[in-house]
């Protein structure tokens, strides 16, 4: 079988599946494993945000989707050249990756008759299940089963660790400005994690929101996530913040963290179970928790 992946997080549900071999396209951000860019076909590509501020960044997007342009380039022709079986996209945010339409109609129009498969997981349950979709799909449905067993005992490991202990109001923020509490997944992994997810959207798009609308969920914990960035963005988005005296005076009383957002927080893949590890290690640092190595940062 020969399969395509255009997007981060399937590409590392396949290659956690053991089906590198079989994986032959990527886009330009697939960066788990490293050398996923460097072994396979690039075949989408996208703008770069290195180096540019997150309004910037967020008028950007805004201004190109309200003008009905792509904001990721799918390269038909090396997608053609590479007549994948199996194709795996998602519906899930227009600003993540290449809907799947838009992917329905070039394999259409390049008479490329692989098997489109969306993944839209909304949930940390939904996301632990598209691995075994992924399975299915790829004809290994044992390799799926086995991967989301393990998974699952380190959720219940967490939770057995957590059992009984004060949970704190965490607010998980997925951008700073303008501010979008956590959506999606990412409450359900707070929970998951011993904590009280506040200032979110659970199992919904996020959606921007304001610091007094945060504020007044009264969170204990603050977890800086931005989407698109490892821990060293999510510390400098954090240290921003504290730059400004608003924001000090409104959350005098709140732990501030940052966290390695695209490693384990928003892209819906096998490292989520990660995510949740460090979450509760910053929620409970009283109890012994595995957690991912150099993933989070107490910036106050």
């Amino acid at each position: 079988m020969r399969i395509v992946s255009l997007l981060p997080s399937a590409t590392e549900i396949t290659y956690a599946l053991g089906l590198e071999d079989q994986l032959y396209g990527v886009t330009f951000e697939c960066d788990e494993p490293a050398r996923a860019r460097e072994e396979k076909q690039i075949i989408v590509g996208g703008m770069s945000t290195a180096g540019v501020d997150p309004a910037t960044i967020d008028r950007s997007v805004r201004d190109r989707l309200a003008a009905g342009e792509d904001l990721y380039t799918l390269d038909a022709g090396a997608l053609g050249e590479l007549q994948p079986d199996l194709i795996l996209t998602q519906d899930l945010c227009a600003v993540c990756a290449v809907p799947t339409e838009t992917v329905r109609d070039a394999a259409e129009q390049l008479g490329c008759h692989a098997e489109v498969v969306t993944l839209d997981p909304y949930s940390l349950d939904e996301v632990i299940d598209s691995i075994g979709t992924v399975a299915r799909a790829a004809g290994v449905p044992d390799r799926g089963s086995a991967l989301m067993s393990k998974l699952g005992a380190r959720l219940d490991a967490v939770a057995e660790t957590v059992r009984g202990l004060p949970r704190s109001r965490v607010a998980v923020i997925e951008w700073i400005d303008p501010p979008f509490g956590a959506g999606h997944w990412m409450p359900d992994m707070v929970t998951a994690a011993g904590g009280q997810p506040v200032a979110c959207r659970p199992r919904q798009r996020s959606a921007a929101t304001s610091w007094p609308e945060i504020a007044a969920a009264r969170p204990e914990i603050l977890v800086i996530s931005p989407c698109g960035f490892d821990l060293a963005g999510a510390v400098g988005q954090a240290e921003r913040l504290l730059g400004d005296p608003k924001f000090v005076e409104q959350f005098a009383d709140a732990q501030l963290w940052a966290i390695d957002a695209d490693g384990i927080m928003v892209r819906p893949g096998p490292r989520l179970v990660d995510g949740v590890e460090a979450l509760a290690a910053i929620l409970h640092p009283e109890v012994a928790i595995p957690q991912a190595g150099g993933a989070i940062r107490r910036v106050r």
